[in-house]
């Protein structure tokens, strides 16, 4: 599956088949359904989550909360649009 393909499942009912918690998060995120995006990583520790939670918390505007999640997933901060980085972050994950 490749970044295209992916953005047309979002007219699907359904996630694709097969996709990962991250990949499935970004899935419910791009259909707009924040918190469905957020209730998936919620809980989960790794870098890969923190993330996908990072990205979601500076969508939602919460600057502070996000800047903390990007320093557990070892990554900066990026100063691109919302879009391309969601963009940017299903195309790592894909």
């Amino acid at each position: 599956m490749n970044l295209e393909e992916f953005k047309n499942s979002l007219s699907q009912n359904h996630p694709p088949a097969g996709i990962n918690t991250m990949l499935e998060s970004l899935w419910y995120d791009g259909k707009g359904n924040w918190d469905r995006a957020h209730d998936l990583v919620n809980d989960l520790t790794d870098q890969d989550a923190a993330y996908v939670h990072a990205y979601l918390h500076r969508k939602e505007g919460d600057e502070w909360n996000a800047s903390y999640w990007y320093r557990n997933a070892g990554k900066n901060k990026p100063s691109c649009s919302l879009d391309e980085e969601w963009e940017n972050i299903v195309e790592y994950f894909l």
